[in-house]
């Protein structure tokens, strides 16, 4: 091969949510961290230029990463090793302070170029990472939108970048400040979803050089990588069952992709040796945490179910109902996406609990009238109505909703088994996150709310989820037509 040409291997993964421990399906293991290290491992052992990433979200969604708050995940994240990870969304789960504390723990850089303050301006992380690698010089640089930093945008030290233009020209800045005639490849790392990582790379000036954009935040699995304005774009799914794996051959002389191949790569033990050093530093942690959450609360009628956040779900409406007795309040709006298992039971544990749960909030009451309910309802459908972007709820019962996206109207509004009327008061429990997004979310200003604000009535949803199972006598739930979308 002459000179001009270099050979590079990425592998990529996305999504991870310290999705740790491998699962028996079809008599064989799939996922874990434990064969994922072995195949990155192998990888690495037969081709010197291999270089892993992760695209965000490597904390939440198991009780080992709850339990430690993310720790346990940097620990096993610097075994595992990658080269370069940018930010997800839940890496700002237990706070901005600790995700900086977390940083400090890993033996891994962490790129993001849009997340500051905004007095003085101080980037709070390393914009992007070069490489050296088979003679080239590798550029990576961490995007991260405002769609998935509704946790801390609130916070009036802090700015990002508001969406995917103002992305588009930090992306420039960036190229245009570290991309030297020496930078062989670039790389975007975002966490912004695939339908945004396509209208981003249409933003981008060819000049600026990016050559790919490996993504993460909406779970994509793809057949093949798409091309937008001459950008490739990949994404690897979700946790540790599958990994992305590019082989490119670089054209040093125009500083791009000559030609690639790229595939989608089953974790399990025929593909992956197992890493047996991983598998002991995952078993330390799964030890302690078996110990505390393997206690039994309930025993459902039958396996319940939440096999999407876009539609209303067996375990959606077992929750808010929880919520909603408990607190004795009106209707509860439960954030669908806080449901982080697709099927719960029939028997109930606390670790199951609280891995289905993961996201202990504070709950806030606030009065709205039916009409604002009536629009807060519209609201959120028509946001989610395409099923990938914004936040869907589920409803405790006594409501009876059906909505024709067609006219953009409601055909039924029942409360307690009447028609809503618009001047009607009802007090309705929303979590912290959703109450700190309320107009984003809802559609409707809290000054303009009958209460004209919100008062904390639950400072612990996990408590009152852990009490109420604990004293049920086999709960149930149904499907009962509270949302109809037609």
């Amino acid at each position: 091969m002459s000179e001009r040409y270099r050979k590079l291997t990425i592998l990529h993964s996305n999504d991870l949510h310290g999705d740790f421990l491998a699962e028996s399906i079809d008599k064989k293991l799939v996922g874990g961290l434990v064969y994922l290290s072995g195949y990155i491992d192998k990888v690495r052992n037969e081709n010197p230029n291999t270089i892993y990433t992760i695209s965000g979200d490597m904390l939440q969604g198991s009780l080992i990463d709850t339990e430690f708050k993310g720790l346990s995940t940097i620990d096993l994240m610097n075994l595992l090793g990658p080269d370069v990870v940018s930010l997800g969304n839940h890496e700002i789960d237990y706070g901005l302070a600790h995700l900086l504390f977390l940083e400090r723990c890993a033996k891994f850089p962490i790129v993001n170029a849009n997340l500051f303050i905004k007095n003085p301006y101080t980037r709070l992380f390393n914009s992007h990472k070069i490489f050296k690698i088979n003679d080239m010089r590798i550029l990576f640089i961490g995007i991260i939108t405002e769609e998935v930093m509704n946790g801390i945008k609130l916070d009036p030290l802090l700015g990002t970048l508001v969406d995917v233009e103002d992305a588009a020209a930090e992306v420039g800045n960036i190229c245009n400040n570290y991309r030297t005639i020496d930078i062989d490849f670039t790389v975007l790392l975002t966490h912004i979803g695939f339908e945004e990582d396509k209208h981003l790379a249409s933003l981008l000036d060819p000049q600026w050089g990016v050559d790919l954009i490996i993504g993460g935040h909406s779970h994509t699995i793809l057949e093949k990588p798409e091309i937008v304005n001459d950008i490739m774009i990949v994404q690897a799914g979700i946790g540790t069952d599958q990994i992305g794996h590019l082989d490119l051959t670089i054209d040093t002389e125009h500083n791009t992709f000559s030609d690639y191949q790229w595939k989608l790569v089953e974790i399990n033990t025929k593909n992956c040796p197992k890493d047996e050093a991983m598998e002991g530093a995952i078993m330390r942690y799964k030890q302690k945490t078996d110990q505390k959450f393997g206690r039994i609360l309930c025993k459902f009628h039958h396996l319940l179910t939440h096999p999407t956040r876009y539609q209303e779900t067996e375990l959606g409406n077992l929750f808010s109902d929880a919520l909603k007795e408990t607190l004795s309040i009106d209707l509860m709006l439960l954030g669908s996406g806080s449901i982080r298992k697709k099927q719960l039971g029939p028997i109930l544990t606390y670790g199951d609990l609280a891995e289905c749960m993961p996201y202990d909030d504070k709950i806030y009451l606030v009065k709205v009238s039916g009409a604002q309910l009536k629009t807060m309802v519209k609201t959120f459908i028509e946001a989610t109505k395409d099923g990938e972007h914004g936040e869907f709820y589920q409803f405790s019962r006594g409501i009876n909703v059906v909505y024709d996206l067609s006219s953009q109207n409601f055909t039924r509004f029942d409360f307690n088994s009447l028609p809503l009327n618009d001047e009607q008061g009802i007090n309705i429990g929303l979590q912290k996150f959703h109450y700190e997004n309320f107009e984003e979310f809802l559609g409707v200003k809290m000054e303009e709310t009958l209460s004209g604000k919100g008062v904390v009535i639950c400072t612990s949803m996990n408590d009152i989820l852990e009490e109420y199972f604990a004293i049920a006598n086999r709960p149930n739930a149904v499907i009962e037509e509270r949302l109809v979308i037609k």
